[in-house]
């Protein structure tokens, strides 16, 4: 047992050591007529329990404090200061230790020491009375050089078991505090991202297991084309239903009991789906429908639970992180649903990918809490961070509509998103078809470029997360930070786009494409982190006021983009884009702030 020892006398002819197990923010050494007084660390690592016997026999008597980490054992040795060979310790009177005193006493200070450390002395010759301590700044005698610093460090010394070691002890004044592992350090605001990222990456491939498992589906149940457009179209009549609603029971109850329900309603949906399929047409319908009812809260859940939870100096890149779990879920969907199809037939899909929101329900609860204020476990400087000096309001209880939908950064929001997820789902819905027919590309080609533009898309929503949070950081206003993002985000997407007619070869096109959905992507530091810096207290009903209009703008989009190709080209499939966007463009710029407006 490596044991770090405090030594020091009433002179303080010793200089003081501070061992690898001895962590502490106030080191107290009293001292008793003029005897030797020993303060030992016991580490954590051995005997757990506080220590409140003897030490060895005859007239050795000692004295225990209770620390966070460990015990400090004070020992009294007789005026000759001879200490003997062994001793024991007993663990409230339960367990015995042995060891060797010459181990812990026999010390020799290798490296000087450089700190500051406060001891107090006492004259009085009894422990049972009580202890009148008088301060001492200053060390004398070994100790060539005392100087504030933020840690002491030292070496010590058994010269009978020949154990050197270095050791570190962090001194001040406070009360002593467990230092815990890496990973209980890590900041609580983050795991809550990393647990939202998470779920929208299931979600999302939950969601788009049924475009790869409709084939054989439609073989085997011998479904039309317009079935297959209606089984794909019946998740967002769920959808729509409960952006809104969802909005509602984020702001009022939290969003953490929201969200969880969302991920266990469409994991439920997601399993019983092939259930639903043999059963008949109709239920498939209800279950396809019941599934985005649970998609649908999911949105305005995160944003109304990332509103409390990160401050503004982050939020831009929390966001990016959390929709990057969309686009990447898409990928992981695309690319899992063939092999599991291949090896277990079709069902396998459905119950894999729908088990795996158990594993994410259990960890949510267990870690998640709707506001910083509820979470015991969160630390005071983190806390701070987060709040920002403010005090962290209740959940509300009456939505104000009439405030809301009277405000015109509000209605900038609604008619930007329309604007934004027109161009999203056009090219998103129709790229497969683009790549076949206009650039002569096979299935096979066009399914592996179907993937490029949401590889794209992550990578661009983190980096535009970055970039806006230094922006930010560095002082230009959210105003002006969120203007710039969302300008990217539609512009750049209309550039592209422009210059699809003027290319020449497939390679060309294809970096235009992902060109254009990667700029699309700084709208998760624009528009999408919008709602947090308006009304925070009202996020998760503004995210489902605009993300209803943003379904909406994908469902009449992919339609009219149909209808256009039945009488026109892709070139005014693209006109119609590029108009839109620029629209945006000129909307949120006039209209858009970063400043609270709803409280």
């Amino acid at each position: 047992m490596a044991i770090g020892g405090l030594i020091s006398n009433r002179n303080f002819e010793a200089p003081m050591l501070a061992g690898k197990f001895c962590q502490s923010e106030h080191v107290i050494s009293r001292q008793r007529g003029g005897r030797t007084g020993v303060a030992l660390a016991i580490p954590q690592h051995g005997h757990v329990n506080m220590f409140y016997q003897h030490l060895g026999s005859l007239r050795k008597k000692i004295s225990v404090s209770r620390c966070l980490y460990g015990s400090f054992l004070h020992a009294q040795a007789p005026s000759d200061r001879k200490i003997p060979k062994s001793g024991t310790l007993h663990d409230e009177g339960k367990h015995a230790c042995s060891f060797p005193l010459p181990t812990i006493c026999g010390l020799e200070v290798r490296q000087r020491i450089c700190g500051q450390c406060r001891c107090y002395l006492s004259s009085d010759s009894a422990w049972s009375s009580p202890t009148q301590p008088r301060e001492r700044n200053t060390f004398s005698g070994d100790s060539e050089h005392v100087k504030r610093s933020k840690g002491t460090c030292a070496y010590f010394k058994s010269e009978e078991n020949e154990i050197t070691d270095a050791s570190e002890a962090v001194l001040a004044e406070g009360n002593v505090q467990k230092v815990s592992p890496w990973w209980e350090q890590f900041p609580k605001r983050w795991v809550i991202v990393l647990l939202c990222f998470t779920a929208f990456l299931l979600c999302n491939m939950d969601r788009v297991n049924m475009s790869i498992a409709i084939l054989p589906m439609s073989k085997e149940f011998n479904w039309n084309s317009a079935t297959v457009g209606l089984i794909q179209s019946s998740f967002f009549w769920g959808y729509l239903l409960t952006q809104i609603v969802g909005g509602i029971w984020a702001d009022k109850i939290g969003g953490k009991l929201v969200l969880a329900f969302g991920v266990v309603w469409w994991s439920v949906a997601t399993i019983l789906t092939p259930i639903a399929a043999k059963m008949g047409l109709p239920f498939l319908l209800i279950m396809r429908a019941f599934m985005g009812i649970g998609e649908g809260v999911a949105m305005p859940a995160m944003n109304n639970m990332l509103s409390k939870w990160i401050p503004v100096s982050e939020r831009s890149r929390a966001l990016a992180l959390v929709y990057s779990g969309m686009y990447l879920g898409s990928v992981t969907g695309l690319a899992v649903s063939p092999v599991l199809i291949h090896n277990f037939g079709w069902p396998s899909v459905f119950y894999s990918f729908g088990s795996l929101g158990s594993i994410w329900f259990a960890l949510w609860i267990s870690k998640a809490y709707s506001s910083p204020k509820d979470d015991p476990e969160l630390s005071v400087e983190e806390k701070r961070l987060i709040l920002g000096g403010s005090v962290s309001k209740e959940p509300v209880s009456v939505i104000p509509w009439k405030l809301i939908l009277s405000k015109a950064p509000v209605w900038a929001l609604i008619i930007s998103h329309f604007c934004h997820n027109w161009g999203t789902f056009i090219l998103l819905t129709w790229m497969p078809t683009y790549y076949n027919q206009v650039l002569n590309f096979n299935l096979t080609e066009s399914g592996l470029l179907c993937v490029l533009p949401w590889l794209t898309m992550a990578a661009f929503a983190n980096i535009g997360g970055w970039i806006a949070d230094t922006l930010v950081s560095r002082g230009l206003s959210i105003t002006a930070v969120r203007k710039i993002m969302q300008s990217i985000g539609f512009l750049g997407p209309a550039f592209f786009l422009t210059q699809l007619s003027h290319v020449r070869t497939p390679a060309m096109a294809v970096l235009c494409m992902a060109c254009s959905q990667g700029s699309d992507a700084f709208s998760q530091s624009g528009l999408y982190s919008n709602h947090q810096d308006i009304g925070p207290r009202y996020s998760g009903v503004l995210l489902g006021l605009s993300n209803t209009a943003g379904v909406l703008a994908g469902v009449f989009g992919t339609a009219a983009t149909g209808y256009i190709l039945q009488r026109g080209s892709w070139d005014d499939v693209f006109k119609v884009a590029v108009a839109l966007y620029i629209l945006g463009t000129l909307v949120w710029n006039l209209f858009s702030t970063g400043e609270r407006i709803l409280e």
